[in-house]
């Protein structure tokens, strides 16, 4: 089969299934409680995503203040704090990362 084939076909599962679930909560009702703890999903899995990067090097749990992830993941933090620009907290993580790297 034809890889631009099979990449179109996969794109259009992938959109139909999650149109699917759009247009079905759109006639459906959901709970008061499962909308409540739907709204903690995606820092959920943020949070998932992001500590194993932040604090996890090589296999080994690091949280001193010369792993380089953890300077740029706190300043990140601070910048969406205090910002709550999402352009520039990644901005900022990322030139504090390499700028870091490059000095250690």
């Amino acid at each position: 089969m034809n890889l631009w084939l099979v990449m179109l076909l996969g794109g259009l599962l992938t959109f139909g299934i999650r149109l699917s679930f759009i247009l079905l909560l759109e006639k459906l009702t959901v709970p008061d409680w499962l909308r409540r703890a739907l709204y903690y999903v995606p820092p959920a899995v943020l949070t998932a995503i992001i500590f194993p990067e932040i604090f996890l090097h090589s296999g080994t749990f690091n949280t001193s203040l010369l792993n380089p992830r953890l300077i740029a993941g706190i300043l990140a933090v601070i910048v969406a704090w205090r910002t709550r620009n999402a352009f520039l907290t990644v901005a900022t993580g990322m030139a504090v990362l390499w700028i870091v790297q490059a000095l250690l």
